[in-house]
């Protein structure tokens, strides 16, 4: 490993990962890996997501759209790929990680209508373009990193992206070749019919970006097949790149495989070379491979429902990586099962959740598919299985509790019956005036104070100051605390600030437990979230 004082004088170098050909390529995890990589030599880096969309952020848009809203430490909502960005690397990004068309356009307005360029006409080139170097350039002004990689979301071609296009090819001229570079992904398809894979879309992608003024170093190619020597030599020769730049993503049966195969191909060597440094030897990533280990042995099965509306798995994405994180450190082998909540009913309950050793009640927004998770929250209590509610699944488990143990059978939250006479879940106070939807929640990181002696205690290592990350508006009404605390439900999480109910939990089940936060945020691959794993060990 290169020496940290070595390295801490070196200017910062810029990655610039873009996608052709196809989208859902994967330039999220190559970022990831690569930082991962780069960070295993000792080098210090971040790693930030420019997504050409015009929405000002991602907490607006339909899971179905784009897959999870992941909340940053700071209270930014961004892009899933942040997720595994911390996942791999372990850093904790902000909101300078998470850069929209909707943002840059927002800041020059409003520097247009305060006077600041002092009645220039506003234009693409050199206003939008340079507002996006400027924050292509951000973190590495606020503390100092070694490389900065930046994802451009979307694919070559992609008419909102040029903006992006053109403000990397203006920046990789002003930095220079020795401290800017482009790594471009790209797909090479089989043609079942011919037997064959076909570089032509490659090709074309390369050119696309070529003559947008930016010449590739490295060529990253997702394949679901082997790509021959010949293959890498005639992409190589056809896109001016060497053939040793030339690497493959071949499917794998985890994404956490991706940094030790890109290091197995010297991704990272080929990289610090272009770049004027010499490589040295290659780290061993003993951790990494260790968790990778534990992956192959845990051969025995533990199956897991997710109760909620959202039919896709990029929709709880982070709840899922957490799952198997903590499966893996529990030798074990996680199998997630999908169970709409929509269609859950008290006469079909029981067959909908057969054979499952945890549910999970996820988090979600709105009032669709909502008695689903109530029913289903009766169900494990009842019959005593492992329940994980995560944010509104928390809000359920505690309306269904004001049901059936209470006896309020119209107990609800403000969110799903604004008129209900037992408002258990309310909107918080600060949020009754505000009426924009975009980046007003309850967002980022929060202390909470843990009871000691409880579960929840005991799974944190018995911390009793914990900070967790939050996204939502409805919080338990403390009015009913004692109420549920009499009753068998505890209070155990408080928010030392607002006194407000963080994590509630009965002790009197094997593992009961809701959380007002999204523990899943925080879960890394070195680093498996503690409630996860607790979760993972009671459904054992």
């Amino acid at each position: 490993m290169q020496s940290i004082k070595h390295i801490s004088f070196m200017e910062t170098k810029y990655i610039f990962i873009t996608g052709g050909v196809a989208s859902s390529l994967g330039k999220g995890i190559i970022s990831a890996s690569l930082g991962k990589l780069l960070q295993a030599r000792g080098y210090k880096i971040t790693i930030q997501k420019f997504d050409p969309y015009i929405n000002i952020d991602p907490g607006t848009l339909n899971p179905y759209e784009h897959g999870e809203c992941y909340v940053t430490a700071d209270g930014m909502e961004t892009d899933l790929d942040l997720g595994h960005y911390e996942r791999f690397t372990g850093i904790e990004t902000t909101r300078d990680n998470s850069v929209t068309t909707g943002r840059i356009y927002l800041s020059v307005i409003e520097r247009e209508r305060r006077g600041d360029y002092l009645g220039k006409t506003i234009q693409v080139v050199p206003h939008i373009t340079d507002e996006i170097k400027r924050r292509i350039l951000l973190n590495a002004t606020k503390q100092h990193f070694d490389f900065v990689i930046t994802e451009i979301g979307g694919t070559i071609g992609d008419i909102e992206g040029q903006p992006f296009l053109e403000a990397i090819r203006q920046l990789r001229w002003e930095l220079g070749s020795q401290r800017a570079l482009n790594v471009h992904l790209t797909y090479v398809p089989y043609l079942a019919a011919a037997g064959e894979l076909k570089t032509k879309p490659t090709q074309t992608s390369v050119k696309q970006l070529q003559g947008l003024g930016i010449q590739p170093e490295v060529l990253v190619l997702r394949t679901e097949h082997e790509l021959s020597d010949d293959i890498k030599a005639k992409v190589a020769h056809f896109c001016n790149v060497e053939i040793q730049a030339v690497i493959q993503s071949q499917d794998l049966p985890s994404i956490y495989e991706v940094p030790v195969n890109m290091q197995r191909q010297g991704l990272d060597a080929i990289i610090l070379k272009k770049m004027g440094i010499e490589p040295g030897e290659a780290p061993e990533l003993g951790a990494w491979r260790n968790f990778l280990e534990l992956r192959k042995k845990a051969t025995e099965v533990i199956h897991i429902g997710l109760v909620g509306k959202y039919d896709l798995q990029d929709a709880y994405k982070s709840i899922l990586e957490s799952l198997a994180h903590a499966g893996t450190y529990n030798n074990r082998k996680v199998k997630t099962h999908f169970i709409n909540s929509e269609h859950i009913t008290r006469e079909n309950v029981s067959e909908k959740l057969d054979g499952l050793q945890g549910i999970v009640i996820c988090p979600g927004f709105g009032t669709r598919g909502i008695e689903g998770k109530i029913i289903a929250a009766e169900y494990t209590r009842c019959h005593d299985i492992p329940t994980f509610g995560i944010c509104l699944g928390m809000q359920m488990m505690v309306i269904e509790f004001a049901r059936n143990v209470l006896g309020y059978n119209d107990a609800n939250s403000r969110e799903m019956d604004p008129e209900t006479p037992h408002n258990v879940i309310d909107i918080m106070e600060e949020q009754k005036s505000i009426t924009q939807m975009g980046g007003t929640m309850r967002l980022g990181a929060y202390d909470c104070e843990l009871r000691q002696g409880s579960r929840t205690w005991e799974a944190y290592g018995e911390q009793t100051l914990i900070k967790e990350r939050h996204r939502h508006r409805y919080e338990f009404n403390n009015t009913y605390l004692d109420e549920y605390e009499k009753a068998g439900m505890k209070c155990v999480g408080i928010n030392p600030a607002a006194n407000l109910v963080e994590i509630v939990e009965i002790p009197d089940k094997r593992w009961y437990i809701g959380t007002q936060f999204h523990p899943e945020y925080s879960s890394t691959v070195l680093h498996p979230h503690p409630l996860f794993m607790s979760f993972i060990k009671a459904c054992m």
